[in-house]
């Protein structure tokens, strides 16, 4: 299965990193940031062919997910906290 390579997971992962830091408002940012690292680590001992296709079409819905939020977001754009400076 081509989708369940190494290659094609760390893609998932890294496409899935960029797009979240994408986010206007800086807790939704840190939010998917640390929830993507998160379930990645938490997953990367499967060797299961089956559950890692499993996961990679769920991590597909979410990238979706976000890239729809990521959009919403940006229309109601607002001032960066002072963290973010």
């Amino acid at each position: 299965m081509a989708s369940t390579s190494k290659t094609a997971v760390l893609k998932m992962y890294k496409t899935m990193l960029r797009e979240s830091s994408k986010f206007s408002f800086y807790n939704y940012r840190m939010y998917a940031l640390r929830r993507i690292k998160d379930k990645f680590r938490e997953n990367k001992s499967l060797r299961d062919p089956t559950e890692i296709q499993h996961n990679m079409q769920e991590a597909n819905k979410y990238l979706e997910i976000i890239k729809r939020q990521v959009i919403v977001g940006d229309l109601y754009k607002s001032d960066k906290l002072v963290i973010e400076n």
